[in-house]
């Protein structure tokens, strides 16, 4: 069959807007924000990056121990002031310990937003299973379509383990939650981190779960700091 060029040139254009249409891309979805951490001094402003969830980005390890400076936020500030020492970079976390989406959401005007953020990053799959997947969507929607109605970026976040539920598993219900999210990251064209599936290749290489934990459902320093590398790569 012939092609011609017409033809040819709306393939490339459908095929562009397939993948635009997807989940935001790590290496393309923060040039605004990279710019700006690259910005010297008198010419740069402060960076606010806002982490939202549950324990695990609130810096709990073994309960009631909370280790801020362990925790991936933290982590992820560290990584961002070696690869940007010019930048100032202020990371708030408004993470609550034991909350889930629903309430994270009754929050996220008052409590998020008016930190005035240039990106949010949102992890509340742990503890959305007490939800259902219904009403964790609509919750999660709820903050995403505030973020962006104010021009802010976001970043999506699948479940760190919980060693009760085989992270093998795949029909788990921390993996529907995990898709779910993942789907709005698509749906939205926003960003995601799989910080489940980072877990899941480590056991597969013959790693054991327990190795990335400090308790039951809480990261060890070892676990949070493969969330942080992951969430790096939208900085580089």
């Amino acid at each position: 069959m012939k092609i011609t060029r017409w033809t040819g040139l709306m393939v490339c254009f459908l095929g562009f807007s397939i993948q635009a249409m997807g989940q935001a891309s790590s290496s393309q979805y923060l040039p605004g924000i990279k710019q700006e951490l690259l910005k010297e001094w008198p010419k740069n402003r402060s960076i606010n990056l806002v982490f939202h969830g549950h324990s695990v980005p609130a810096g709990y390890f073994k309960t009631p121990v909370v280790n801020t400076l362990g925790a991936y936020p933290f982590q992820v500030l560290k990584s961002l002031k070696e690869q940007y020492p010019l930048a100032v970079i202020n990371v708030i976390n408004t993470s609550v310990g034991g909350e889930n989406a629903e309430k994270g959401a009754e929050r996220f005007e008052k409590e998020v937003l008016t930190h005035r953020p240039d990106l949010i990053f949102i992890d509340y799959v742990l503890n959305d299973r007490g939800l259902g997947l219904e009403r964790a969507k609509v919750a999660w929607e709820k903050m995403i379509q505030m973020a962006q109605s104010k021009g802010i970026k976001v970043i999506l976040l699948s479940a760190s383990p919980d060693q009760r539920v085989d992270i093998l598993d795949t029909k788990s219900v921390l993996d529907q939650h995990g898709q779910q999210v993942q789907e709005l990251a698509r749906i939205h064209q926003v960003g995601f981190v799989d910080s489940y599936e980072l877990f899941r290749t480590q056991v597969k290489a013959g790693t054991p779960i327990s190795e990335w934990m400090s308790q039951v459902n809480h990261p060890n320093e070892k676990g949070h700091a493969l969330i942080a590398t992951e969430i790096m790569r939208y900085f580089k």
